[in-house]
């Protein structure tokens, strides 16, 4: 004996729904790097590369720009994440390859314009 078979039809969600989910997004952060006398260039782009996977290209260009700049934003993405990136700027430890380097570069994190 065969048992009837009942098919569910499928659900489509409402546009108008899938549109306000869209529009949801979390705001965004910069973790923007201070410059300071205190750091080599391979400081920051070892850092770099370490902390955001940066490639050597990219990181002495932002290098470059903390230096001549001041400041360098070096990721954007979401607060919590964009907390965690800046406290790990803070933590990474002095430069050892400049005996005045009493600890880490200065981080902040600013939300995106």
């Amino acid at each position: 004996m065969t048992q009837p078979t009942t098919t569910v039809p499928d659900i489509e969600e409402a546009p108008v729904l899938r549109k306000k989910r869209a529009k949801r997004r979390q705001p965004r952060y910069h973790v923007v790097l201070w410059n300071d006398d205190d750091h080599t260039y391979q400081y920051v782009v070892s850092m770099l590369q370490k902390l955001f996977g940066h490639p050597s290209p990219a990181g002495i260009k932002m290098a470059t720009e903390v230096d001549q700049k001041g400041k360098v934003i070096v990721l954007t993405t979401t607060r919590e994440h964009a907390e965690l990136k800046r406290d790990q700027i803070h933590a990474f430890g002095a430069d050892k390859l400049l005996r005045r380097s009493k600890g880490a570069m200065s981080a902040s994190i600013e939300p995106e314009a």
